[in-house]
């Protein structure tokens, strides 16, 4: 058995800055990890995407530091890292590494994925990166593999996330056919979500750890509430399943923001699919 913590969008800042002028991601990432000491050993802890809000050294500093101490009081010896569309490569590859990597855990193998595109909120895994995928991926690993994406090839849940989803999953599905791959690991949507794919592999959303999105809310506007989770992996020969977990912290619940119509379709054109602007 391989047990794997996904966290997802912490969206950190230097100095105990405020994520969206609200939240002290630094100091609510600290009472996340403090909700979870009781989840017992580890082999990994994986943090796909959006580590930072502001790109600085001194965020990822904070990231490396914090869940760096609590994946080795857990025994879990590796730490990865995925760049999401908040991230700056210069700040993500100077504290924490290539944007791109392979991990071995005991013959299960971690394929890490950039779909970041700088300035924008989308995701976008080009030809180039799609082969490396397909090269990493041709020879079997012992145990199979697991491939991590910031921006998720499931459907967004609002439309704001539709409209800053990743461009053509198809092209991320394709290079998936035929490989020992058994799940894809992403985040960006703060919210938990499960499905599997069309060909058979698992593929998960952690929930945020910086907010929850409120996927109730009515279509076209993004309202967003205090909350915070994480993805427990159990992977084993007989498969891969994953257990959302629910972190309490101060003020669950509460409304932060809420984004109308307008807002929403300003947004989409300014960072979003090029497609999707009006």
């Amino acid at each position: 058995m391989t047990r794997i913590l996904q966290l997802s969008d912490t969206h950190l800042m230097a100095d105990g800055g405020l994520h969206a002028g609200l939240v002290d991601t630094t100091a609510l990432l600290r009472q996340v990890l403090a909700g979870l000491e009781g989840i017992g050993e580890l082999d990994a802890v994986v943090v796909s995407g959006d580590v930072s809000d502001d790109g600085t050294a001194a965020s990822y500093e904070s990231a490396r530091d914090l869940v760096g101490a609590f994946a080795a009081a857990r025994g879990a010896g590796t730490v990865v890292w995925a760049m999401g569309n908040h991230d700056e490569r210069e700040g993500f590859t100077q504290v924490l590494g290539p944007t791109r990597s392979v991990h071995d855990l005991d013959g299960l193998r971690i394929v890490v994925l950039d779909s970041s595109v700088p300035g924008k909120g989308y995701g976008h895994l080009d030809a180039g990166q799609l082969g490396w995928l397909r090269e990493q991926l041709a020879p079997p690993a012992p145990r199979g593999s697991l491939v991590v994406v910031h921006h998720s090839p499931l459907p967004a849940p609002t439309v704001l996330h539709e409209g800053v989803a990743l461009d053509d999953p198809a092209d991320l599905l394709a290079a998936l056919e035929g490989t020992d791959v058994r799940a894809v690991l992403s985040g960006h949507y703060h919210h938990p979500y499960a499905a599997t794919l069309p060909s058979g592999t698992a593929a998960f959303v952690a929930p945020g750890v910086a907010n929850r999105n409120d996927v109730l809310v009515a279509r076209g506007r993004e309202r967003v509430v205090r909350g915070s989770g994480a993805l427990l992996l159990d992977v084993d020969d007989a498969g891969v399943r994953g257990t959302f977990l629910t972190v309490a912290t101060p003020g669950d619940g509460e409304e932060l923001f809420v984004l109308d119509e307008e807002t929403v379709t300003r947004i989409v054109a300014e960072v979003g699919l090029p497609a999707a602007a009006p």
